[in-house]
């Protein structure tokens, strides 16, 4: 293999065990950088083997995944890591993402609400079960979503998505509500392990039914309700907001069986939804607008669905004029008229 990712993660392979993979396929990559490749098991069955020349994301995956293994959360197995750390093996946990799940066209009604609620329980579970003993100085880029890590994603909208797109908005008032809005959110605490981008190509679904969770290398500590955003009001998912009602009752029944506030989690329950769709949005625009990647232009016109329908049916505690109009005017948009720039 002429692919220096490939080569590495080869040697390291045949480091561990003491004869090189027989095959080695590279799979289709994403969002990240990082690279994966599949080859053959000695024991029989696929590994996965990862290339990442971002050490401290790495560091942060290997500690999380040990962690997490230690507390009986499902997570993919690790097998190797190299000495430099810029490769690891892992279990194959095969294809099949919630979102390829969800999208069989012969999938039984009602089977798509049970394995949300399955993913629900893991999602509580890595929430108020993997915060136990959790040593959050291996947390990268930052330990805790703090008000530096809002800001640095509403600045990604801003920057990716707003300007991108040649939106108008007061640059001095929009940062005004962006203080604002931070302050406001804030008060949700940050209590639990926010797993950061708990959406449904990071959600693994078995031939069993048994769902894993991958791609937590961005957790940190964090409120309840991020990451319940982030898989309720995902894009490329499009949920109907009855579906999501009905998941959003069972998660909060849930979180009040483990003696939490379901009341608290819901007083901003509707912020974090903004913020997280702002984030991605960001990244639909530098993923998509300017990297040219069709799966994130794809994604544009859903989430300015959801922000018409935030606009219509969740009103908001705290008043962000600047930031209201900028929402308006985007869930106004003619998706058709949306073109990546030459």
């Amino acid at each position: 293999m002429n692919d220096t990712a490939g080569q590495e993660v080869a040697r390291l392979y045949a480091a561990h065990f003491g004869t090189p993979p027989t095959d080695i396929t590279a799979l289709p990559g994403s969002g990240s950088y990082r690279r994966y490749f599949r080859m053959p098991a000695p024991s029989g069955g696929t590994l996965i083997g990862t290339f990442n020349g971002d050490v401290r994301e790495n560091e942060a995956f290997l500690y999380m995944t040990r962690h997490f293994g230690s507390r009986h959360l499902p997570v993919p197995a690790l097998y190797a890591v190299s000495d430099d750390k810029r490769c690891y093996l892992q279990q194959d946990l095969g294809d099949t993402t919630l979102l390829m799940f969800l999208q069989n066209k012969g999938l039984p009604e009602g089977e798509a609400e049970t394995v949300y609620r399955r993913v629900l329980d893991m999602l509580l579970r890595f929430q108020t079960e993997g915060v136990l003993d959790f040593d959050f100085s291996y947390c990268y880029p930052r330990p805790a979503f703090d008000t530096r890590s809002m800001m640095w994603d509403l600045n990604y909208f801003k920057y990716h998505f707003l300007k991108l797109l040649r939106v108008p908005f007061d640059e001095q008032l929009l940062e005004d509500d962006f203080d604002t809005f931070c302050a406001w959110l804030s008060q949700a605490g940050r209590t639990c392990f926010m797993y950061r981008d708990f959406q449904s190509r990071n959600v693994m679904v078995m031939p069993d039914g048994a769902v894993y969770g991958i791609d937590y290398q961005g957790g940190r500590s964090g409120p309840l309700a991020y990451d319940v955003a982030s898989l309720l009001f995902e894009s490329k998912t499009d949920l109907s907001p009855e579906f999501r009602e009905r998941l959003l009752r069972y998660y909060c029944e849930r979180l009040e069986s483990r003696g939490w506030d379901a009341e608290a989690f819901m007083r901003t329950f509707y912020g974090f939804v903004r913020i997280r769709l702002m984030q991605a949005m960001g990244a639909y625009g530098f993923r998509g607008l300017y990297e040219r990647k069709p799966l994130f232009i794809q994604s544009i016109p859903p989430a300015l669905r959801t922000l018409r329908w935030l606009g219509q049916h969740a009103e908001l505690e705290v008043r962000l004029p600047e930031l209201e109009r900028v929402w308006r005017f985007l869930s106004e948009m003619d998706p058709s008229a949306i073109i990546p720039p030459h």
